[in-house]
């Protein structure tokens, strides 16, 4: 299992070729082996989407324009994977393949989706036939497609069944596995652990990220408001979800802590990070 990071996580460090350039130096100094790039990242972005991401708490960046092959190349890392938006991969499947091979990976994930009501049996079965559709097309073209989950997905359909589990149960093995996010699966309260033992072999990628507390001043009340923290800082058990995924045959683990970094610095928090991943994947 190898060791990566998500390219939103560096998004404030990405602000000029040559802040990307060295910031990819840096993580591969760190020890990480790759890095999962972004569709939206990789090319100019509508103003929706940039829109949507500000509204989620995540960095947009500007580094569409960038060559990311050739930095990637340069930094000595891999791709693992990219991740794209499931209307990219419907309307483009040849585009999305041939980028994947360009980038010399055959993983693409599956981001989630936005204004969808999870909890609507009949959007999610429209959905779950579109997810098996597209990844037979990315199939035929010898690359894999994912779903990478935030804390909707553990919400309940009106008949008490988790979403989560539906989407397990109801898409094509063959078609589609899984990139697993265990944060937003704490964030909801769903039982991390659980669901990636479910996942089995399914589970191809792991999507680590602590959840914790960063004490800055005497609260007012006892009760603390949680976010991401960097590896080990948290609360959430790693060791054991690390020891679940290798145990999958997961293909890599990939840090994403998207904000709240210290120090004000994601190149720093994935530093921190990379210390934690060494002591536990060594």
């Amino acid at each position: 299992m190898i060791s990566a990071v998500q390219q939103i996580m560096l998004a404030k460090e990405l602000k000029s070729e040559k802040q990307a350039e060295e910031t990819l130096k840096r993580v591969k100094n760190a020890g990480y082996e790759a890095i999962e790039l972004n569709g939206f990242m990789m090319r100019p972005s509508g103003l929706l989407v940039r829109m949507l991401t500000k509204v989620a708490g995540m960095p947009t960046g500007n580094c569409g324009k960038y060559d990311w092959k050739a930095l990637v190349e340069a930094s000595g890392l891999s791709v693992c994977s990219i991740q794209e938006d499931l209307g990219t991969v419907e309307r483009e499947p040849e585009k999305v393949i041939r980028e994947a091979e360009e980038l010399r990976t055959r993983t693409v994930a599956i981001t989630g989706m936005y204004r969808f009501d999870y909890t609507d049996e009949t959007a999610l079965r429209g959905l779950i036939g579109r997810l098996n559709a597209a990844g037979k097309k990315l199939k035929e073209g010898g690359v894999s497609l994912l779903y990478h989950n935030h804390n909707i997905e553990f919400l309940r359909l009106p008949d008490g069944r988790v979403v989560y589990d539906v989407l397990m149960e109801e898409t094509d093995p063959s078609f589609l596995n899984f990139e697993f996010d265990s944060y937003w699966a704490a964030d909801i309260g769903a039982d991390a652990a659980f669901y990636m033992r479910k996942l089995g072999e399914r589970l191809k990628m792991y999507h680590i990220n602590d959840r914790g507390v960063r004490l800055k001043k005497t609260p007012v009340t006892p009760i603390l408001k949680p976010d991401c923290v960097e590896l080990g800082q948290g609360a959430m058990n790693l060791t054991e979800l690390l020891d679940i995924a290798r145990e999958a045959d997961t293909e890599a683990v990939i840090l994403e802590c998207h904000k709240n970094h210290i120090d004000g610095s994601p190149v720093k928090s994935m530093e921190i990070s990379a210390e934690f991943l060494k002591r536990e994947l060594s």
